[in-house]
């Protein structure tokens, strides 16, 4: 047993045994859409697993922020009492 998993069971902080933190990356595994997910048929490390979800989350991030930024300027460009000012803002709230 790793020494954290010890000090978490010291702490009482609750614990997952190691078929739990398995099915739990196998899950996480089959969330991700690309890259690992690819290699279904051969075993994948949970660092592996747990890496590409990063990338991904980081990837999802730099996506919202890029259409964060288009409709923003969008909005900026469209008369704010016309009917395509008024599509966006229902869309959006």
């Amino acid at each position: 047993m790793s020494s954290r998993r010890s000090r978490s069971r010291q702490a009482g902080v609750s614990t997952i045994n190691d078929a739990q933190m398995t099915e739990l990356i196998s899950k996480l595994q089959q969330l991700i859409p690309h890259g690992i997910n690819q290699t279904k048929s051969s075993r994948v490390s949970a660092s592996k697993v747990l890496q590409e979800t990063c990338n991904y989350i980081r990837s999802l991030h730099r996506e919202v922020d890029d259409l964060s930024e288009k409709l923003s300027e969008l909005l900026n460009s469209t008369d704010t009492d016309s009917a395509q000012a008024a599509i966006i803002r229902s869309l959006i709230m």
